[in-house]
Parts: structure tokens; C-alpha cells; sequence
């Protein structure tokens, strides 16, 4: 998660200004995207929340629904200098982070001299994330987390604002490796994409096979998103809402008296599933044109921010029941 910023409160006039300058900015980068990925529309908004709020989010999906296409249209839209990393089986740690060569001056003098690699950028595309091995994925923790990574010894501070979009193959394609833990937990949002509307289709069909295909064109400055983001860490959070995450949040862990969670759940989300909620709760009331986060905004951003921070028991698998299953039981319980 990203650090938390403090300022001083603004007024509620300086609120509603500072929002509606937001939300246009928000309509603009929606066009935008929408030249270039048709249909989606569930995607687009989680994974536009997910950057709203400061975060990183990891696409899942068979190949050829567009991942790749809509987190490169991203990059230009939003103006971030992106880079892609292309995740293989051989792909080593220092091929994403960077490492030190050794040099030698004209007076014969040796010195280390670091080499950065293509994490340092503003959006990092992470293809195919789980084809590497989880070494490799290891890489991104510290940088995800912390915003740096460190080098024999040196840090060395990654580029503001920094994103991961990483995109991954469902786990039971063949050449796979599930991700570690501790590397799913520094996800915003697992993003699920399915296939398309049929007139969606339709459309990617007419449009995708001519000659010359629709280009994302720039809308915003990463300095402009850094401001939004800002806005929305000092939009108010209604105390109703924090109890609600706390509960939903609590409720999916086992051996905290809830049953469904005793019965079916190994493990549970930390802490950092509430922080996620509350970020991406109030990056979703900003998207569709609120000043405060709403309990709906928790049931309908369940699904994305738990289901890769728990794991259910043997019994439960084998009953054939899934994460989602137990997250749609748990917020149902809520409601």
C-alpha cells in the first residue's frame, strides 16, 4: 500500500471543486480507454479503481481477452512511462530489478556501477506473470511494498507514481506457477476477465480487423493522477463503512466465530484486505461521482480485493465450492 499522506482536511466546498475537477478527468481517461478496449466495462472500472486508489492490480484470464491491450492503453492514456516485462521460465530476479557490472576507468581504477532495470518506470507491465518461477515473482515484492529495492546493500527509489499491472494465465494452463502469497497480498484487486458480450464481440471483430486500429490517445499527467490520488485518501469515510469492512473483513478468517470461515476457509486476509477495501471503496464512490464511500461499495468490491488473500480447506475443495462461493456467502450475510 502506498504511504499515507497527511494534510489538513479541506473544506466541504474545496471538497465538491476538487471532485468535480476529478470526475472529469475520470470521464476523460473512460473515453479514452474506451476508444481502444470495447465492452469490459466491469475490467475498466476495477482496474481504473485499482490505480485511483495507488495500488497494483493482477489481471487474470485465458490469453487473447485483451489484458495485455488494455493495461498498454493505460499507460498512454494516463501519460506514465510503462514498461513490459515478458515473464518466461529463464527470466531472473536482476532481469527486472537491475543489477551492478564491474567498470575500470582510464586510470585503471575498478568500481561497481548499478544498471538499472525495467522496474524503474511508472506502470510496469508484468505479462504472463506466473510462467516464471517464484524466485522471479519474488523480485517485485520489495518494490511493491516499498516503492524501492535495494542492491548490494544501496537503495534505490522507484519512480512516483508506481504502478504493477501484472497479468496472469488461469493456473491450470500448463507451464504455470502459482504466485506466493505474500506477493498476491501486495495486490490491490485480483481482477477476473471473462469473455465477451456477444455484441462486444461483434464489435472487436469489425473494428480490430481492418486495416488501421483505434490508438489511445493522452489525457492525463502522472502529476494529475498523484493529485487524485491524494484526493481520494483524504475523502471521508462514514463510520458505517469502516465497521463493515472490519466485520466482512474479520468474518473470512477462521476462529473468529463465524461458521461458514471455520468450516471452509484455511486461511484468511490480514490486515492489508481492510486497507485495500477501504482505498478502493472510496476510489469507486469518486469514479462514479460520490464524496463518500457507501457499504454497497464494500459488497460489490468483495470479490476483487479477498479472493486472492484467502485459501480454502481440502474438504471445501473437494466439495467442489470456490473462493468466491464463500465470499458471496459471507457479504449475503451482511446484507
Amino acid at each position: 500500500m502506498s504511504i499515507m499522506i497527511k494534510q489538513a482536511p479541506l473544506t466541504e466546498q474545496e471538497m465538491v471543486a476538487e471532485a468535480e475537477k476529478a470526475l472529469a478527468d475520470i470521464s476523460r481517461i473512460r473515453e479514452g480507454v474506451g476508444k481502444v478496449i470495447f465492452g469490459q466495462e466491469s475490467v475498466v472500472e476495477r482496474t481504473l479503481v485499482a490505480l485511483l486508489a495507488g495500488g497494483h492490480a493482477l489481471l487474470v484470464g485465458v490469453p487473447g481477452l485483451a489484458k495485455t491491450k488494455l493495461v498498454e492503453t493505460l499507460g498512454v492514456v494516463l501519460g506514465l512511462d510503462a514498461r513490459r516485462i515478458q515473464f518466461t521460465p529463464d527470466l531472473m530476479p536482476s532481469d527486472i530489478i537491475g543489477s551492478e557490472v564491474m567498470e575500470q576507468d582510464e586510470h585503471g581504477k575498478r568500481s561497481f556501477r548499478f544498471i538499472s532495470g525495467p522496474i524503474f518506470a511508472q506502470l510496469l507491465m508484468a505479462d504472463e506473470i506466473n510462467r516464471a518461477s517464484p524466485r522471479t515473482q519474488s523480485a517485485l515484492l520489495q518494490s511493491m511494498q516499498e516503492y524501492h529495492v535495494t542492491v548490494a546493500g544501496v537503495r534505490h527509489d522507484l519512480p512516483a507514481p508506481f504502478h504493477v499491472l501484472a497479468t496472469q494465465n488461469p493456473l491450470e494452463q500448463e507451464g504455470t506457477y502459482p504466485l506466493p502469497e505474500a506477493q498476491l497480498d501486495r495486490f490491490l484487486m485480483q481482477i477476473d476477465i471473462l469473455y465477451p458480450e456477444i455484441e462486444a464481440e461483434r464489435r472487436i471483430l469489425i473494428e480490430t480487423t481492418g486495416v488501421e486500429d483505434s490508438r489511445a490517445e493522452n489525457v492525463l499527467t502522472p502529476v494529475r493522477l498523484k493529485e487524485i490520488q491524494t484526493l481520494i485518501r483524504r475523502m471521508p469515510v462514514p463510520e458505517s463503512v469502516v465497521d463493515a469492512i472490519l466485520k466482512l473483513v474479520r468474518s473470512a478468517r477462521p476462529g473468529q466465530g463465524n461458521a461458514e470461515a471455520d468450516k471452509h476457509v484455511a486461511w484468511g486476509p490480514g490486515p492489508r484486505a481492510s486497507q485495500a477495501l477501504t482505498l478502493c471503496a472510496r476510489a469507486r464512490a469518486l469514479y462514479e461521482g460520490r464524496l463518500a464511500p457507501s457499504i454497497d461499495d464494500i459488497h460489490a468490491l468483495a470479490e476483487p480485493v479477498l479472493q486472492h488473500r484467502m485459501a480454502l480447506t481440502f474438504a471445501a475443495r473437494a466439495e467442489g465450492m470456490t473462493v468466491r462461493d464463500v465470499i458471496a456467502r459471507l457479504v449475503k450475510a451482511q446484507a
